[in-house]
């Protein structure tokens, strides 16, 4: 095969949703590309049977999520700078040895790259939203100085960019490109007239969330009372999640991969699945309770109303600005399982407000189209024409 066809590309995210959102785009990419990734937070275990990790691993308290107040001083006092010269040191070493680099995620895959000397970096921004703030100036100059094209979630935020003399498109949301979907059969398991899929997250905070949820489940009516489907993110025990929530888990019954079985009280029964079939489970459900952050903007944009909770740990300046963009189409109430319940109920009795929440989140976050744009502008041997 000649040098042109053996194309290296290296990814670059940074978090748990990052990192699924990369993923999918590897596995996209044509079999004449070799691709390794580099999740600069975290294992990278969205990327197991995609393409090689390569990279030092680094491990952070807060796993990069900044929702949650004084985070970032959290990981600093507990040795998060410790974590920054192992990988600057090894994109440094790296610099000359992939055709593209690309950066999935925020600012901190390209200003490390801007400080070790890749250039001509191929960035997907799916950090920001275009609803609240937008770039810095600082920004602006890091981007221009380090990126060669970049992808943006908004028009007003590439605008801002070709405004400093950068390529800058916005071709759709990759996050609607990327929804992952395994193999599990979500319909072949619903016996109810609706269906609720939880989202618990994938940090520190997820048992505290689920048992919360699952609180909340348990005072909805019996004669409502949906199927209840979890998405497991990879990382998160199950038997953690089953012991904070007063729940017993059942054995698999099925040969499907993505199945991880049942757990239950007796009462309540809650189907689980890898979070690799989340997209399964959307596709199957009416409503979805959420504490994650990329999986949120997914069901949004399928058009899936979204119920989360307030916690005193959140940060509000941040979860403000995503509120704006995401409207009344995610319900927000107080962490207390009875609000919970109550905005579920509501919901599950009211067809017509369904769909219209449903509605506006499809609107909100906008469509699929960013992949097949992203892949032709990478122009990668092999790639379809």
């Amino acid at each position: 095969m000649s040098e042109a066809a053996c194309q290296r590309l290296l990814i670059i995210s940074n978090g748990h949703g990052e990192d699924a959102i990369a993923a999918q785009l590897a596995a996209r990419l044509p079999a004449s590309v070799s691709v390794e990734a580099y999740p600069m937070i975290g294992g990278g275990k969205a990327y197991d049977g995609i393409c090689p990790i390569v990279g030092p691993r680094a491990t952070l308290a807060s796993e990069g999520w900044r929702n949650v107040k004084g985070s970032l001083r959290r990981d600093i006092v507990n040795g998060g700078l410790l974590t920054v010269p192992p990988a600057l040191k090894f994109l440094r070493a790296v610099r000359g040895r992939y055709q593209r680099v690309v950066v999935v995620g925020d600012m901190v895959g390209v200003l490390a790259c801007l400080l070790t000397g890749n250039r001509q970096v191929f960035y997907i921004d799916v950090y920001k939203t275009g609803a609240a703030r937008l770039y810095s100036g600082l920004e602006r100059l890091a981007i221009a100085r380090t990126c060669s094209v970049v992808f943006c979630r908004a028009d007003n935020l590439a605008e801002a960019l070709r405004q400093s003399g950068v390529d800058a498109r916005c071709a759709g949301n990759l996050m609607m490109d990327t929804i992952p979907r395994g193999e599990y059969d979500a319909a072949a398991r619903r016996g109810s007239e609706l269906a609720v899929t939880l989202l618990p997250g994938s940090r520190a905070l997820t048992v505290e969330s689920f048992a919360l949820q699952v609180a909340a489940l348990r005072r909805v009516p019996a004669e409502i009372r949906p199927d209840v489907f979890l998405a497991v993110a990879g990382g998160v025990n199950v038997e953690d999640l089953a012991r904070g929530a007063g729940l017993s888990r059942a054995p698999m019954l099925s040969t499907e991969p993505d199945d991880l079985g049942q757990m239950g009280d007796g009462d309540l029964v809650v189907h689980m699945a890898r979070g690799r079939a989340m997209g399964n489970l959307l596709d199957s459900s009416d409503i979805v309770l959420s504490q994650a952050g990329t999986a949120s903007v997914q069901a949004l944009g399928l058009g899936r109303p979204v119920i989360t909770f307030m916690n005193l740990r959140d940060r509000r300046s941040r979860f403000e600005d995503e509120q704006k963009l995401f409207g009344p189409a995610r319900v927000v109430v107080d962490a207390e399982a009875g609000n919970v319940a109550m905005a579920l109920t509501d919901l599950l009795r009211d067809p017509a407000e369904r769909a219209r929440l449903g509605a506006i989140g499809r609107e909100r976050i906008g469509g699929p189209g960013a992949l097949a744009a992203i892949l032709a502008a990478l122009d990668l041997p092999g790639a379809p024409a």
